[in-house]
């Protein structure tokens, strides 16, 4: 591991390596000529203070992507990547690349029977994951990160049409859906961004914030493919603003990509420290749901006093992360123009041109569409009414309404889509998991705003003579669905109708509080010894409760992931004991998760 100081603060002016004409139609091809011009740049930082430069990173890529050529890897191979984020998977997306393959991630936070999901739907054989964790089906043949092979394998040139990588997300039907998203469409995203003027013409050093298995990631990590510095950021640094915000500083950030919710906890930390930073303002990429306008108007207020620049992202994964932008400025929210070489057309129901109606978007970066599902593909990449023969355009499900200064107000869903703190929501998936528990007859999932952002909320009616234990619901939920895709619980006898025999969203009652239990009862759920009432603690700070029992559920009372993140972190400063996310899921009773951090301290 590297680790002597040089980095891009010795060369904040040093001008990006120009790539070969051919390298703007491949992002790793612009990878390995920063690295042939800056070799002995950092490219990717740790929170742990390692380091590894250019010339490191583009050998360890090159030698584990031998390893993967000689396990049977071909050009459009699907290779499953699951590892945290550290040095070893910024290496092994680039060596998936480098064999000519797509990578797919594989959260090693999601549930077991998610990631078996994923890997029959994509039909992986090779997975890059480091040993002790998810057991792989006999067939799948597990790579470690730092292998490599008796041979090099020089990089296997592949078209722009050609696989760069498949990201599942959320399914109506019950099951997640991959998006094939091409080369060519990862380069036309830097190549658009470049000409927007949103990213720097300088180096940046940019703060990776966002799961490998959320879209986004791929606009902050394949910036180290234009010769951009990375700064990686573990669960723990993004659940601490205050250690967040040290870590930014002592790095000398250029560049931090959020979502709404989670800049509203880390805004105060972390716009003092960029009155610090050697470089201002620090870009504050924002995106992966609406932007509040009291947050619009606060992010417009720290633009104007130099500390912190914003722009507004929006896209969806099957249009390659990003296809409009807006900066923050004075005025009202909205998602900016199309960037270069995307069209960005509002039609109405017949696809006539309209002022106000639905977003359908064209141009390089759409996605191949979505893994061996024809039909659904057909129907949401649709023939465009003009345009070369074959012209496809994507239909977003977003509303929208053109500006008089040509910009697009957001308006909201045709459907039943949601955004839950940046991640793309299927509430139709939800239902289906929680149809599918034999104590279950009916459900519905609705998303309701809350302090930190917004969180979701089920309701199910159980079966004739069945009393529903709850409990056993959200495990049942937790094996099944990742942590950001949990909702509270609530039964109901019926769910309301409305007039048309549908669900009455609207009619829905608040979220069951669980009641508090009187005399004797109340003492046996009273939280007791250090690990009990040192959770109590922590619950009661991030879920603005003045008690918790040790009988209660996290999720029943409200949590979700970004409060997880938060509970996890202050358990960390408080035991000393770095407690595992998933963890909160898996054990989501007070008094089981108290258990469970006791048993790590010991």
């Amino acid at each position: 591991m590297h680790s002597s100081s040089t980095g891009l603060t010795d060369a904040a002016a040093a001008a990006l390596a120009a790539p070969a004409p051919e390298a703007t139609t491949d992002p790793l091809l612009r990878f390995r000529a920063a690295a042939a011009a800056h070799p002995e740049r950092t490219a990717v930082t740790t929170p742990a203070g390692d380091r590894l430069t250019f010339a490191e990173l583009d050998s360890r890529a090159g030698g584990l992507a031998a390893a993967l050529t000689a396990a049977g890897v071909r050009p459009g191979t699907a290779v499953g990547i699951s590892l945290a984020r550290g040095v070893e998977l910024v290496a092994a997306l680039l060596a998936v690349w480098h064999a000519g393959a797509a990578y797919v991630p594989l959260d090693p936070a999601h549930p077991a029977e998610r990631l078996d999901h994923v890997v029959r739907d994509a039909g992986i054989t090779v997975v890059v994951a480091a040993g002790g964790g998810h057991r792989w089906a006999p067939e799948v043949r597990v790579v470690a990160p730092d292998a490599t092979a008796a041979h090099p394998a020089p990089p296997v040139p592949v078209p722009p049409a050609a696989p760069a990588y498949v990201i599942y997300t959320s399914g109506s039907t019950g099951r997640p859906k991959g998006v094939t998203v091409t080369r060519g469409g990862v380069a036309q995203l830097l190549a658009a961004l470049e000409a927007r003027g949103i990213y720097r013409d300088a180096p940046g050093r940019v703060a990776w914030n966002a799961s490998v298995s959320f879209d986004a990631s791929v606009q902050q990590w394949a910036r180290v493919c234009r010769g951009d510095g990375l700064l990686l950021l573990t669960d723990e640094l993004r659940a601490e603003p205050e250690a967040l915000a040290a870590y930014l500083l002592a790095h000398g950030a250029t560049d931090l990509d959020t979502t709404p919710a989670h800049w509203s906890a880390l805004r105060d930390q972390v716009a003092a420290a960029a009155e610090r930073l050697p470089e201002r303002p620090l870009r504050l990429f924002i995106g992966g749901e609406a932007v509040p306008p009291a947050m619009w108007t606060d992010l417009a207020g720290l633009a104007g006093r130099g500390l912190v620049r914003a722009v507004n992202l929006y896209g969806p994964t099957e249009c390659t992360v990003d296809a409009t932008a807006g900066w923050v400025t004075d005025g009202t929210p909205h998602i900016g123009t199309p960037l270069p070489g995307v069209g960005a057309h509002v039609l109405d129901d017949a696809l006539r041109p309209a002022q106000e109606g639905e977003l359908y978007l064209t141009g390089a970066g759409l996605a191949q569409g979505y893994l061996s599902r024809p039909g659904l593909t057909a129907e949401r990449f649709v023939a465009a009414p003009s345009g070369p023969p074959g012209s496809r355009m994507y239909r977003t499900g977003d509303r929208v309404r053109r500006r008089p200064d040509g910009g697009l107000d957001y308006l909201g869903r045709v459907d039943h889509q949601v955004k839950v703190n940046g991640f793309r929501v299927e509430l139709g998936e939800i239902e289906a998991a929680l149809t599918d528990h034999p104590a279950v007859a009916a459900a519905v999932v609705v998303l309701r705003p809350d302090a930190a952002g917004a969180t979701l909320a089920g309701y199910v009616v159980p079966r004739p003579g069945v009393t529903p234990d709850l409990g056993a619901v959200r495990e049942h939920l937790a094996a099944r669905l990742p942590a950001y895709m949990l909702p509270s619980l609530t039964a109901l006898a019926r769910l309301p109708l409305a007039v048309g025999g549908k669900v009455d969203r609207a009619a829905l009652p608040d979220p069951a509080v669980e009641a508090v239990p009187d005399g004797g009862e109340a003492a046996e759920a009273l939280p007791t010894g250090e690990f009990e009432v040192t959770v109590a603690e922590a619950w009661q700070e991030v879920l603005g409760r003045e008690r918790v029992l040790a009988t209660d559920d996290f999720f029943a009372l409200g949590g979700h992931s970004l409060m997880a993140l938060r509970v996890v972190a202050n358990l960390k400063r408080q035991l000393g004991v770095v407690i595992p996310s998933r963890l909160v899921y898996q054990h989501p009773r007070l008094r089981d998760l108290a258990r469970e951090a006791a048993q790590l301290a010991s």
